[in-house]
């Protein structure tokens, strides 16, 4: 099973404003697991960035004016996600940039399914923050990256995070037998083959079935 992880950085909060997107990543996960393909591009909004923006991501205009807009990257973009499941830590935000700017080439909006980390967190531990730092919090997982948000950054600790709220992984990968003081345990496909069981009933016990149903008083299977 193929998914995305995905992430933006943005000019400010809602792409109806004037928004743009200024910073884009992708991981490739296969089976919930990291493969190492990545998707990682900054991006010239074509306007200039907010101080509280800046705040936030650290990104500054002056360095993405030498960079691609948004309708030179598209096609590679389209390519990577393939269709295939989206991970989103607050979907509605992302989705409302990435349609937005896809809208503005005249193309339609993602279709794919998605996943949104933000609402799972939030069925999973009701009335918890479930911010993206706060989850890595919970689960141990180290923030020192993260000096500023940032797509690439933050697709890798959502990537962990995603995998945790899933229920773990087993260290190490290796899926080995478990097993108490060294000594392993048999699993299944160990054991000797054991013949069929019967499972008929003897005459014995139907007569005595039989008895018994007879001794019961207006059973309530033949009530009205």
């Amino acid at each position: 099973m193929r998914e995305i992880v995905i992430d933006t950085e943005t000019t400010g909060l809602d792409p109806n404003d004037g928004h743009r997107i200024v910073e884009i990543a992708c991981i490739e996960l296969m089976h919930h697991v990291p493969t190492g393909r990545k998707f990682h591009r900054y991006l010239n909004p074509g306007r200039d960035m907010p101080a509280d923006a800046l705040a936030v991501h650290g990104i500054a205009a002056e360095f993405l004016a030498s960079q691609p807009l948004f309708e030179a990257i598209a096609d590679d973009l389209a390519a990577f996600i393939a269709g295939d499941r989206l991970v989103i830590h607050n979907a509605e935000f992302d989705l409302a940039f990435l349609n937005a700017e896809l809208a503005r080439l005249g193309r339609p909006p993602l279709a794919c399914p998605f996943v949104d980390t933000l609402a799972v967190a939030r069925r999973r531990f009701p009335g918890a923050p479930a911010s993206l730092d706060a989850l890595c919090r919970r689960f141990v997982i180290d923030l020192t990256v993260r000096e500023k948000h940032g797509a690439d950054i933050d697709c890798g600790l959502l990537a962990q995070v995603y995998i945790e709220l899933l229920g773990g992984r087993q260290p190490g990968l290796d899926f080995a037998a478990p097993g108490i003081g060294g000594i392993a345990i048999a699993l299944p496909q160990d054991r000797p083959p054991r013949p069929p069981r019967p499972h008929a009933a003897s005459l014995e016990e139907l007569a005595a079935h039989q008895a018994m149903l007879a001794a019961i008083k207006t059973p309530l299977w033949l009530a009205a």
